[in-house]
């Protein structure tokens, strides 16, 4: 089972909250997060509630600020835990909304799209198996959305405003 502790204060002081479950809402437990302890699970954090805004994808160990997990600020506000998954993975992606357009399949990480898609702009996928995680930048930095199986035939429907996808990998029990 899994368990994540979040920490008002920076390198694990002042109050905290155990979670091992999904949570729409953490504002009755804390007030701002700076660091946080995984003991188990894979983890979704979300900057709003009702998992909304930026994610971060945390994995097992120690983060004692929020830089350690690429955080843009202190605040999260909702949070899930994804199913372990040990299967193969499989996507499509595509530069033009509703999957039209140039397409690329894909089984494995990218940590460079425009340099084996030659495009930038991802308005459209199709995850056919497995968990991915995607970038903003290449080298897997910046901006994290994570996407389960499905269509998703808008940029906006994994959560991005942007179509500028600079890497991805697969969601792995270790990362």
């Amino acid at each position: 089972m899994g368990k994540i502790i979040f920490y008002e204060g920076r390198n694990f002081q002042g109050r905290h909250w155990e979670c091992s479950s999904d949570c729409m809402d953490t504002f009755r437990h804390f007030n701002c997060c700076n660091s946080m302890r995984v003991s188990g699970g894979h983890w979704v954090a979300y900057e709003k509630p009702h998992y909304m805004g930026y994610q971060y994808i945390i994995g097992p160990g120690e983060y004692p600020d929020y830089h350690c997990w690429m955080g843009f600020n202190n605040c999260i506000r909702s949070c899930q835990m994804y199913p372990p998954y040990r299967g193969s993975y499989k996507m499509r992606i595509y530069n033009r909304p509703d999957m039209m357009g140039h397409t690329m399949e894909f089984m494995d990480d990218c940590p460079n799209l425009y340099e084996r898609f030659r495009y930038r702009d991802i308005y459209s996928c199709n995850i056919m198996e497995g968990f991915w995680i995607f970038y903003e930048h290449p080298n897997y930095r910046g901006r994290q959305y994570f996407l389960r199986p499905g269509e998703y035939k808008a940029c906006g429907d994994w959560g991005c405003h942007n179509p500028m996808v600079g890497s991805f990998r697969r969601m792995r029990a270790v990362m």
